[in-house]
């Protein structure tokens, strides 16, 4: 199992979409973004953390940690080459790590979550193969969320944004802070500035570095067929 990361708008889901479409061994497991924007007062859980994220952070952090880890379960258990949008250690140390910071949970709220998150990451998920980081600049990922024009990230702020990115750099660059056994994995940082989904020759440039990091990592693949796609999200 691999999991890919990335900052809000750096275009996870579209990315995994075209690495499944054009690697045939590749088992594509999508963020469940569908659970967290059912509706809870007559909004999404998702819409009411960015609105309100001092009354929502606990609740929301709390439910993203419960999915995440039913499927970090199971598809750990596969023998087939999975690739995973976002995980249980973004969701802790980026997310979470963050609202506590920017003072959305209380101290009880952090401890408790602390409690729980370090629990399962040590006795129930087995580190993955291998992170693939798609970085991006936080204004590039601003400007494809204002883009995009989705209901539950209108109130999403360059700022935030900042504070994510800084997360991911010190979970899979800098490795701070983190458990032993996250140190060792090893990471694929893909610059994903440039536009890559109308973009096959930037896409095809991708997929050549994740197939070299998958059999640099032990995956055994088919051979590639490089495909002139383009695509267009939904």
């Amino acid at each position: 199992m691999y999991i890919i990361e990335g900052n809000i708008g750096v275009g996870k889901s579209t990315f995994l979409r075209l690495v499944s479409e054009q690697l045939s061994d590749v088992n594509a497991v999508f963020e469940p973004l569908n659970k967290w924007q059912d509706t809870v007062y007559g909004k999404g859980l998702l819409t009411n953390f960015y609105e309100d994220p001092k009354r929502w952070a606990y609740t929301f952090e709390l439910l993203t940690m419960i999915c995440r880890v039913q499927d970090h379960r199971v598809e750990q258990e596969k023998e087939e080459l999975t690739l995973v949008e976002r995980s249980i250690y973004s969701g802790y140390y980026c997310f979470a790590y963050n609202s506590h910071e920017q003072g959305f949970l209380t101290e009880l709220e952090w401890n408790m979550y602390q409690q729980w998150c370090s629990r399962i990451m040590l006795c129930k998920c087995l580190p993955p193969q291998g992170f693939i980081y798609l970085r991006v600049q936080p204004e590039i990922a601003f400007e494809r969320i204002k883009k995009r024009n989705r209901h539950a990230e209108k109130t999403i702020s360059l700022t935030y944004l900042k504070q994510i990115h800084a997360r991911h750099e010190a979970l899979l660059v800098k490795k701070e802070g983190v458990l032993p056994q996250l140190k060792r994995v090893p990471v694929l940082v893909l610059d994903c500035n440039q536009e890559f989904e109308r973009n096959p020759a930037q896409m095809h440039k991708h997929i050549h570095a994740i197939r070299s990091f998958l059999m640099q990592t032990g995956t055994t693949l088919t051979p590639y067929q490089h495909q002139h796609t383009h695509s267009v999200s939904p």
